[in-house]
This record gives C-alpha cells, sequence and structure tokens, in this order.
C-alpha cells in the first residue's frame, strides 16, 4: 500500500503525531530537502529508517527540534554554539554538541557517539509537526541510498512511498541541499559538512574563521565515512566461541556467555542494542569476540561497523 500524500493541517499533524508515537515512520518537509522522519527516543524506529532507506550504515542521525529550549534538553549549547544557533536557527545548520545527561536522542540515532547534531528547520510545518510532538525527530533525506535526495512529496511517494505510512506535503524544498554541519573544537567552529548555508557566511557572522574537518577528528556527523563508535578493545569477528578472557558478543537462540544482541535472531533488535552491547563489554574487557551475523537486511549495517570497528584496531 502506497503512503498516502497529504497537505500540513491541524488533523493530518495529529495524525502524523499517532503514527510517529507508534513507532512509525513520516516524510516531512523541511527548507532543505524532504526527511524520513522518527521518534529520535525510539531505537526500533531508528532502526526502520535504516531499514527502509536501504544499504544503510548507522550513520550518526541529525535530530530536528522546535526550539531552541528543546535543543538545550539534548545538548550542551554554549559560546560559539549558541551565537550560531541564536543566528541561523531557524534555517539549514546542523550543529553537532556534546550530549546532555537525561537527553532523549537514543543511542543507535546517535551512532554510539557522546555527541548529538541537531537542527531547527525553518520550515513552519515540519516545526509545527515537532512542537505537537514534543521531542525531537530524526529525519535523514526520504530516500532509498544512493538515490537523489527528494524536494518534493512525489520525489518521496517515487522512492519510498510503499515502505513509510504517510507523506506530508509542504511544498518543494525552497534550499534543495541538505543542511550544512558545523561542530567545535573548544571556541574554534569546524566545518563537518558544507550544505545550505556557505562557510564564509558562518565565518563572517561568527567573527572566527572555520577550520576544515580533518581524519584526525574522527566521524562525528552524517556524510562522513570510516567508524563511529570505535571501541579500546580489540575486537575479533565471526566467532563462535570466544577464548578465555574475551568479552563475547553473542547473536541467536542458544548462546550461553557473553551479552546477546538478539537470543531470537532479529535484526533489528540486535541494531537497537549493538552500540549499548559494545559500549557495556568495551568497560569490562581488551579483548571482544563477535558472532557470526548474518548480512541479510540490517545485518549488512551492523556488519558494516563491526568490520570498520575491527579494521581500526588492527
Amino acid at each position: 500500500m502506497t503512503a498516502p500524500i497529504v497537505p500540513i493541517l491541524a488533523e493530518t499533524i495529529a495524525l502524523a503525531v499517532e503514527i510517529l508515537s507508534e513507532g512509525g515512520l513520516v516524510a516531512i518537509p523541511t527548507e532543505t530537502v524532504y526527511g524520513l522522519a522518527a521518534d529520535a527516543s525510539n531505537p526500533e524506529a531508528v532502526a526502520r529508517i535504516y531499514q527502509v532507506k536501504g544499504r544503510p550504515r548507522f550513520n550518526p542521525l541529525i535530530a530536528h527540534v522546535a526550539s531552541l529550549e528543546m535543543a538545550a534538553r539534548e545538548a550542551e549549547i554554549s559560546g560559539p554554539a549558541r551565537v550560531a544557533a541564536e543566528v541561523f536557527w531557524p534555517g539549514p545548520l546542523t550543529l553537532v554538541l556534546p550530549v546532555k545527561q537525561g537527553g532523549s536522542v537514543c543511542d543507535l540515532a546517535r551512532a554510539g557517539l557522546d555527541t548529538v547534531g541537531l537542527r531547527l528547520p525553518a520550515h513552519k510545518g515540519a516545526r509545527a509537526l515537532i512542537a505537537a510532538f514534543g521531542r525531537p525527530l530524526v529525519a535523514p533525506s526520504a530516500n532509498r541510498s544512493g538515490h537523489v535526495s527528494p524536494t518534493r512529496a512525489d520525489h518521496v511517494a517515487a522512492d519510498l512511498g510503499d515502505r513509510i505510512n504517510l507523506i506530508l506535503d509542504g511544498g518543494p524544498s525552497e534550499v534543495g541541499v541538505e543542511s550544512t554541519i558545523l561542530g567545535f573544537d573548544g571556541e574554534t567552529p569546524v566545518l563537518l559538512r558544507p550544505g545550505g548555508i556557505p562557510s564564509s557566511v558562518i565565518a563572517e557572522r561568527l567573527g572566527r574563521p572555520l577550520r576544515l574537518h580533518s581524519e584526525a577528528d574522527g566521524i562525528n556527523a552524517p556524510g562522513q565515512i570510516k567508524s563511529h563508535y570505535a571501541p579500546k578493545a580489540k575486537l575479533r569477528l565471526n566467532v563462535a566461541t570466544p577464548d578465555e578472557g574475551e568479552g563475547y558478543l553473542a547473536f541467536g537462540p542458544g548462546a550461553q556467555v557473553g551479552l546477546n544482541l538478539s537470543p531470537s535472531g532479529d535484526l533489528v533488535e540486535a541494531a537497537t542494542k549493538l552500540f549499548a552491547m559494545l559500549r557495556a563489554l568495551d568497560a569490562r574487557f581488551d579483548r571482544i569476540a563477535v558472532a557470526p551475523i548474518p548480512s541479510t537486511g540490517l545485518g549488512e549495517a551492523i556488519n558494516d561497523r563491526l568490520e570498520r570497528a575491527a579494521h581500526r584496531d588492527a
């Protein structure tokens, strides 16, 4: 069944809130591109985003907020970051900031990082939905992985119409490219991804030059490559039985040791537990063995993340 395309009205926003509250996916307009929205606090809903977009990798997702106050409940916003928010929000700028204790954006949405990407969109319909929902929505571009980003509701329908629950039509996207992503190294702003606001404009308004992101900075934003959460422990993959002294990340029925990503062999459940369980084992062991995990569906993303972490440890 193809998801209905509906205009943004009070009743359709109420419908979208109901769908999102139940873990569903709703395509929403923003000024940059159309996003595929899910409850940022619900790891199962976030896992569905990766699954629906196809050939996923667990890149950190941007959490969209309705106000600076909502953003401040999720992250530490101080110094030049607060200036940037006050100058450019609402608008096509994402700020990558330290997570605040008690924030609602789940571990999977952050790809296991201790930072969170936040954006306050300029599109009034998107803000109205987030405000009605009451907490952040993650919303990567509403297209299948590798396809052109959608700037109209019919683009979303053509790409994902049979995979999602609802499409809110807010007209053509005004900017048409993804947001600029800005991080901070102390007081120094760092350009993590170019986008809808030129870096020169940001530097001028902040009164300081931007440093360009380098590989030495690691991964902290969408649109970058290599590993995200990399444990300190050494990883061995595709291990049926761990050696003595190794932590064990198990998968599927029958495992009697270690932590099990999904005793029933459910890859969606495994995706939601991946980063938390890696972190728990990393705190207790200097070596971690990982059970074989199928590469079908979300298993592709799980294996991608594990392989990148293992390669980094090699």
